[in-house]
């Protein structure tokens, strides 16, 4: 990589394939991290494949701004481990989320974790593409967005999914949505919510907690 990506409104999942062309998505990025951390960890490059999730806008640095900044252990060091240890436990929940919970659970987890990196309530996406993120199969994902839609959480036509519940999605999810926001939301409390702004070179900044 030759850039550090921090989404704005756009989500990036983070995803890992096998040999066989199976493919499972650990993580999801939005707003509130980057795309990139393999470069400040000491690594150059990553197993992993970077996949647009919705469309949107993101800030992009080069990638020796980014490690010479990041090398003056200053605020941008402790935001940027702090985001490594909220991306660390996503990764280790979705991993025990796609071993031990239903797909229905896995895409109630997968649709808030999305929601919350968003300013809107839907998605645009196929089931095929679904699928792919939770490492099953499209009927799968077809006869779990069906019974989410007929208890009225969700409208899904034509790729377009929309939460109409978010209350009871939160109640069908299994504990790891929660594990993970609780997480994320302790680590990265200061944050604040970054929107695209027009015709503007101002970024958002945070007040970051003292070490």
């Amino acid at each position: 990589m030759r850039h550090v990506y921090f989404p704005t409104d756009s989500i990036v999942s983070l995803q890992y394939l096998m040999e066989n062309g199976a493919s499972t998505a650990l993580s999801v990025v939005g707003n509130e991290g980057l795309l990139g951390i393999t470069l400040f960890l000491g690594g150059e490059s990553t197993p992993s494949r970077s996949l647009v999730q919705s469309a949107g806008y993101a800030y992009r640095l080069p990638r020796l701004r980014v490690k010479e900044e990041f090398n003056r252990h200053g605020q941008l060091l402790l935001l940027m481990l702090r985001y490594t240890q909220s991306l660390i436990t996503q990764v280790s929940q979705t991993a025990v989320c796609n071993r031990h919970h239903s797909i229905d659970q896995q895409l109630c987890r997968w649709l808030l974790l999305s929601m919350d990196r968003l300013s809107h309530n839907h998605l645009t996406m196929t089931q095929e593409f679904i699928g792919n993120m939770l490492g099953v199969r499209r009927e799968g994902v077809t006869q779990a967005a069906l019974k989410l839609q007929h208890l009225g959480v969700i409208s899904y036509s034509r790729g377009l999914i929309k939460v109409l519940d978010r209350p009871k999605l939160e109640t069908l999810s299994c504990e790891c949505y929660s594990v993970v926001k609780k997480e994320t939301d302790l680590l990265l409390h200061y944050l604040p919510q970054r929107n695209v702004m027009a015709n503007t070179d101002t970024i958002p900044t945070a007040k970051l907690p003292t070490v």
